[in-house]
């Protein structure tokens, strides 16, 4: 069983789009959880990622077995969980990285496999640091024409995403 973090972003919430899309897509294939988190409550960063680190607790999942998915805030909590643990996947949307006011910009990953979908026109946080991200750490990255919400790419997004669960579930069943 894998399962399957979704993080919302700054300020939208478990019911937005791209969350709730992400979340269809996990659901439709066997033996994947998805799991949907609200940060409403927590505007600061660290205690939205103090949030994740405790569901992951309470819930007693395997780092292992689990892919961390997140757009924007979302996306640098999902990357910043996945440099803590060895999780199975992290798959990133417009991630919250290379940003000054951030605790941390950087973080380096542990996962086992890891994604991510950023535009060239996102004007929140620009493509350049993460483009530089992932070439420092040898991951994966498709660049799409769009903005931050990347609500023009959903079709893509969403491919890439089952594609990139299906990669996990392969690497389950190998391990």
């Amino acid at each position: 069983m894998i399962t399957v973090y979704l993080s919302h972003g700054l300020e939208s919430g478990p019911g937005a789009l791209k969350v709730q899309a992400l979340k269809s897509i996990a659901g439709q294939l066997d033996d994947v959880e998805p799991v949907i988190l609200d940060y409403r409550q927590l505007p600061d960063p660290l205690d939205r990622l103090a949030h994740l680190r405790h569901t992951l607790h309470e819930r007693g999942d395997d780092p292992a077995c689990c892919v961390m998915a997140g757009a924007s805030l979302g996306g640098w909590l999902s990357a910043m969980l996945s440099a803590e643990h060895a999780m199975l996947g992290c798959f990133l949307l417009a991630p919250a990285l290379g940003l000054a006011d951030y605790p941390e910009t950087f973080p380096v990953l542990k996962a086992r496999a890891t994604h991510i979908i950023h535009g060239w026109q996102d004007d929140v946080v620009p493509p350049a640091p993460v483009i530089e991200y992932a070439r420092d750490q040898h991951l994966s990255l498709r660049l799409v024409d769009d903005d931050h919400r990347l609500h023009a790419s959903l079709t893509v997004i969403l491919d890439d995403f089952e594609r990139f669960l299906r990669h996990c579930q392969t690497l389950t069943r190998y391990s």
